[in-house]
């Protein structure tokens, strides 16, 4: 009876999530409302109220519920690998509704400084960002000098998948992706890459 009940709520949860990002698509941000997204899930309003306050909080749960947290390889003996996989992981999120709610919520950040303030607070408590949370990993473990990790490089990484995708109007390949570890964040933390396998 538990379980059947647990499955019930995830389900609704699941359900009231596709609602807010598909509300989002349709109407935006500015016009997102408790009423929309409870007529699009086919359930009462007093449903959300009883979890959030507001639609925003609903969207920010949905983007919380659906944001990937990067695992790098316990005992950190494989840096290049793990880059490369945070950066297939990147990419493979960017495809989902969440991506397309946070670029909503970054573009509006003019309007609603706190949802942004409040949005940063879902990535770190997802353990911050992809090659950063690998680099910051190894970086814990002694494997990467700390004082190398600054936000400039967390950030080469993902910054250039995007540049890639603006420039070539495409995802980047596995082997833009391993260029871009070998050339520049490596580099970057003082590892010179060897065994490139392009």
């Amino acid at each position: 009876m538990a379980a059947r009940t647990r499955r019930r709520g995830e389900a609704l949860m699941a359900a009231l999530h596709d609602a807010v990002l598909a509300e989002l698509d349709e109407v935006g941000l500015g016009r997102l409302t408790m009423e929309g997204i409870a007529r699009r899930a086919g359930t009462p309003k007093t449903t959300l109220y009883r979890r959030w306050a507001a639609p925003e909080e609903v969207l920010l749960d949905a983007i919380a519920a659906a944001y990937p947290v990067e695992e790098p390889s316990p005992a950190a003996d494989d840096l290049r690998g793990d880059l490369i996989a945070a950066l297939e992981l990147l990419l493979e999120w960017s495809r989902h509704p969440t991506a397309r709610a946070v670029q909503a919520i970054m573009l509006e950040r003019h309007r609603h400084p706190g949802l942004v303030e409040r949005l940063q607070g879902v990535f770190d408590r997802s353990g911050r960002r992809f090659t950063a949370t690998v680099l910051q990993h190894y970086a814990r473990l002694g494997h990467v000098d700390p004082a190398l990790v600054t936000p400039v490089v967390e950030e080469i990484g993902e910054a250039l998948v995007f540049k890639h995708i603006v420039d070539a109007g495409e995802e980047p390949t596995r082997q833009r992706l391993a260029e871009i570890v070998d050339q520049a964040i490596l580099p970057a933390v003082g590892i010179r890459p060897v065994g490139a396998d392009y």
